[in-house]
């Protein structure tokens, strides 16, 4: 017999069944002989043969060793209900054995009234081993053999001959398609929990990894701003007064010591800003890393192009930061919300000013509406990009309207003396 699962519960009824079948074919024989019935010898028989056969097949679907009766439970706890109908190896081995039983039990009918009974545990054996579609049929051709049997042997036409065999098939049916609804809910419900579980772990290693990042880009912020700055200062102070000194005072070897010392970890500090930089940032300069961000975006449904504009100039790490993560940030916006074709992402460059553009035609949306953090999406990324831009003494501007597609503009400053301060740390 095929089983789907080997939980305690179901096991627990499979014993019911044996005993229901083995007792009332062991009625039918008991009843034969003492009733001193006709054919009580090939009655007797043709039960015990169907004991046997019964027995066989129960014993060949039993499950095996502890291990490989998990593996089977949790393979057939991963197979629906309907897919039973396959009609696989092992299925027909069972339709088979159960035509033999179903065969043995006509037989029983036409030499014995008893064996009507019989039909009862048969039709909770033809809906656990047949698909739904061929398993009711036989249900129905079952109970009406067994009131056919009743009405030939006992010669008269009686309430309880339908009543007995039809009640006993509707409350298999109903028992095994409720049993199985039931079955298919818990499915349903493992697979939920296993889903969650498995998406609370990403949700996680996700959150950790922003955490790390956005404290590496802090402190790549904080150091280049401040130490980076600050030794940057020192050297240029100390190499003017090294200037300044005559070549044979006593202060001037000093003042070159510490000019070297303040240009040495200058050095080290820039390493550590490097070491800190997002990964993108890490083996090229923004233009690239851009460049691979729409190449990695453009997909079956989305088409990213990136341009550069103006004559590329080297820009502080904060900046790079502050506009790859803008540009991250509004391309999942592009791909989550706003059912584009196609982005654009342009990278200009001015005279006291760098701008970061992305364009897409989505469906866009009105900016004048609820910001996003109050329409309960749960969604941050124009609030967190515009305080990114204000940190840095830039600007974010958003222009969208319903089914023209959305464009998003973040400027920041690059006045003539910052350049060439930033240049020189």
């Amino acid at each position: 017999m095929d089983s789907r699962s080997h939980t305690p519960v179901t096991a627990a009824l499979r014993l019911c069944l044996h005993a229901l079948l083995t007792g009332l074919l062991a009625l039918v024989a008991v009843r034969a002989v003492g009733e001193g019935a006709p054919h009580t010898g090939a009655v007797v028989a043709l039960t015990l043969v169907t004991a046997g056969v019964y027995g066989a097949g129960a014993l060949a679907g039993r499950p095996g060793p502890a291990g490989a009766g998990a593996r089977a439970g949790a393979e057939a706890r991963a197979t629906s209900v309907r897919q039973r109908a396959s009609m696989r190896p092992g299925t027909r081995a069972a339709a088979l054995w159960l035509a033999a039983l179903c065969t043995l039990w006509l037989g029983l009918l036409v030499l014995s009234p008893d064996a009507l009974w019989v039909a009862f545990p048969l039709y909770f054996l033809q809906l656990h081993l047949l698909p739904t579609r061929w398993g009711v049929p036989a249900v129905v051709v079952t109970a009406a053999a067994a009131i056919t049997s009743f009405v030939v042997h006992r010669q008269e036409i009686a309430p309880g001959a339908f009543i007995g065999p039809l009640l006993g098939a509707a409350v298999a049916i109903a028992t095994v398609l409720g049993y199985d609804a039931l079955f298919r809910e818990s499915e349903r419900r493992r697979e939920l929990i296993v889903e969650l579980v498995a998406t609370r772990a990403e949700l996680a290693e996700a959150e950790r990894t922003a955490g790390t990042l956005a404290e590496r880009e802090r402190l790549a912020r904080e150091i280049h701003d401040t130490l980076a700055q600050g030794l940057s200062s020192i050297q240029l102070l100390l190499r003017a007064a090294e200037r300044t000194l005559p070549g044979d005072a006593p202060a001037t070897a000093h003042v070159r010591a510490a000019r070297e010392a303040a240009q040495a970890n200058l050095a080290e500090a820039r390493s550590f800003v490097r070491a800190l930089t997002p990964p993108d940032l890490e083996h090229g300069s923004l233009a690239a890393a851009l460049e691979r961000l729409c190449a990695r975006t453009t997909g079956p449904d989305l088409t990213v192009r990136f341009a550069v504009s103006g004559t590329p100039v080297e820009l502080p790490t904060p900046y790079e930061v502050a506009l790859l993560r803008t540009a991250q940030s509004a391309l999942a916006n592009t791909v989550r919300h706003a059912r584009a074709g196609r982005a654009e992402i342009t990278l200009s460059f001015m005279d006291t000013s760098v701008a970061l553009d992305v364009v897409d035609d989505g469906r866009g949306f009105d900016p004048s509406g609820a910001p996003v953090a109050e329409r309960g999406d749960g969604g941050f990324g124009l609030p967190a990009m515009r305080s990114r831009a204000a940190t840095l003494g830039g600007t974010l501007s958003v222009e969208s309207a319903p089914g023209q597609g959305t464009a998003l503009a973040v400027t920041l400053p690059l006045a003539g003396p910052r350049r060439s301060q930033e240049r020189a740390a």
